[in-house]
């Protein structure tokens, strides 16, 4: 018989499941971001028993790995004094003549429409170090951003 009238196993039509890829370099968290972590491990590691269908067993252990890697690797990040733009502080800034509020946080934690980026994040890069009244190049454009504040957050 032909091979192009051979029916091929459903298997061999699935997407393969590859691991969550983790970012690369270090893992900073926040005393959010790091409780953020170990809640998530805690949800996947109590859903585990109860889940009954294979693929989502699969998914679900795929994501407990991630997530107990993610929670191995953590760093706190000492607190920052809020003179300079630190991972973990609030930057308040003027770009294009708009107001901006941003807060540098941990690859996890990070949630850009609320106003948290991650500490690798282009525009994170470009406010590190700044102090309140520098004016920094980002874009391309020299003298893009403004620092307007800054707040050093909570840790506890």
């Amino acid at each position: 018989m032909s091979v192009a009238f051979r029916r091929d196993s459903d298997e061999e039509h699935l997407e393969p499941k590859f691991e969550i890829p983790i970012p690369a370099g270090p893992n900073m968290v926040t005393q959010r971001g790091l409780a953020l972590i170990q809640a998530k491990v805690a949800e996947l590691e109590a859903a585990l028993p109860l889940i009954e269908d294979e693929a989502h067993i699969v998914a679900t252990k795929r994501d407990l790995r991630y997530w107990r890697a993610r929670q191995a690797t953590a760093q706190l990040a000492p607190a920052a004094d809020g003179d300079i733009v630190e991972f973990g502080c609030s930057v308040r800034f003027r770009r294009n003549g708009k107001e901006q509020l941003v807060t540098l946080v941990g690859h996890d934690e990070a949630e850009p429409a609320s106003g948290l980026i991650s500490f690798s994040a282009p525009l994170s890069q470009a406010l590190m170090r700044a102090e309140v009244g520098d004016f920094i190049a980002f874009g391309g454009q020299e003298d893009a951003i403004e620092i307007l504040a800054i707040t050093a957050t909570d840790r506890s």
